[in-house]
């Protein structure tokens, strides 16, 4: 079994990963920031479900924000369990509104989140997968990066399209020290987790007052509408059990990209030729053994 951190694991799809990777067996760090703070009730809940299920899920405090913060999460999984296997980069955070109504401050924020706060985990934690020759880094991406693009979401969707970059890249540069890189692709679930409910807004009113006299209602028009796209039967659950399924197999046989889409937005036909001409113009650079680990 696996040793394995998750960011952002106090709400949505990180807390139903890390609950269901421990009910699988491995020893899983659900991070979160302020565990003794504002996210107290969170952090209990997570040893609440371990006491009852007989797990071994624990907190550690972890703000992808500070590099700081990254480098003593890290330093604690290792100290405790003596190595890392897995590192799972979900944390993220959602912003709705029209685009030109952001700041550019506000834009650079959600990057921070989504984007650079994956280079810290990175930064704290690559180390250590390097010297142990061995690792899966696991990144949860999002359809928008090349599926369906609705309005009024673009700060999320150009963050996660940046993310998504970056774990391509970071593929074939892992490669060659036996690291290995899947990205879970999930689409839009309108229940099931709190995405919606706590994203943020623009802070220009003004802007956003002139957009609604053009576009009044559109955000709650495009909910409903993916909300219907879905099949009833669509569980968020399952982004969780595609994380466990990958994380279960043996290294080398995981998917580099995978897709847990209800709504069907086109991305997993995009990203299949995408991935292809990765794969075919590696080839021709000569470079064919980074698209796989090494030693796998």
């Amino acid at each position: 079994m696996s040793v394995v951190i998750v960011t952002g694991a106090g709400s949505g799809f990180g807390a139903l990963a890390a609950r269901a990777l421990a009910d699988s067996g491995h020893t899983v760090y659900a991070s979160m920031r302020a565990v003794d703070g504002r996210n107290a009730e969170r952090a209990q809940a997570v040893r609440d479900h371990a006491e009852k299920e007989g797990v071994d899920l624990r907190v550690v405090e972890l703000d992808v924000l500070s590099q700081e913060s990254a480098d003593a999460a890290i330093a604690t999984v290792v100290r405790e369990s003596g190595r890392l296997d897995v590192v799972v980069h979900n944390a993220g955070h959602l912003v709705v509104g029209p685009t030109e109504a952001f700041t550019p401050e506000e834009i650079s924020a959600v990057y921070d989140t989504n984007v650079l706060g994956t280079q810290r985990v990175n930064r704290a934690a690559l180390p250590v997968l390097r010297a142990q020759g061995s690792g899966l880094v696991l990144w949860v991406g999002s359809t928008s990066s090349r599926g369906g693009t609705p309005p009024y979401l673009a700060p999320y969707f150009a963050a996660k399209a940046a993310m998504d970059s970056l774990a391509v890249s970071y593929a074939a540069e892992l490669a060659r020290f036996g690291i290995e890189t899947s990205i879970v692709v999930p689409g839009a679930f309108t229940s099931g987790t709190n995405h919606f409910a706590s994203a943020g807004h623009p802070a220009d009113e003004d802007t956003v007052a002139a957009y609604e006299a053009r576009y009044g209602g559109l955000m709650e028009q495009v909910g409903t509408r993916l909300a219907a796209l879905a099949p009833a039967d669509a569980d968020v659950a399952d982004v969780a059990r595609e994380i466990v399924r990958v994380v279960n197999l043996p290294a080398g046989r995981r998917p580099f990209r995978t897709h847990v889409d209800p709504a069907n937005d086109g991305s997993e036909e995009v990203s299949v030729v995408a991935d292809r001409i990765r794969t075919e113009f590696y080839q021709r650079l000569g470079l064919e053994d980074l698209l796989h680990p090494a030693g796998t």
